[in-house]
């Protein structure tokens, strides 16, 4: 199973995530401090079944990632996710 971590900035320095499958809501949390630590707690989530997770930052699906990527990188991926995230936003303005 490959889920998505659905990640938003909900203030400044405050993000919530949900996370999905086949667009039904599994787990969700909020009030988290960055993006990595969204990614961290998403992963440390997941049961047995999943073996992958797409990161989307503010709607913008950045990769698909296994799940020992996720936890090995999850700094790497969380500033991969910002960047492409903003890329998209520039070219859209």
């Amino acid at each position: 199973m490959i889920v998505r971590f659905n990640i938003d900035q909900i203030e400044s320095g405050q993000y919530d995530y949900r996370v999905t499958y086949e667009g039904e809501d599994l787990y969700a949390d909020a009030g988290l401090a960055s993006i990595e630590e969204c990614i961290v707690a998403a992963t440390e989530g997941l049961g047995q079944d999943a073996v992958a997770a797409e990161v989307a930052y503010q709607g913008i699906i950045s990769g698909t990632y296994p799940l020992a990527t996720l936890a090995l990188a999850s700094a790497q991926l969380a500033e991969h996710a910002l960047n492409t995230t903003t890329a998209v936003e520039e070219v859209c303005k």
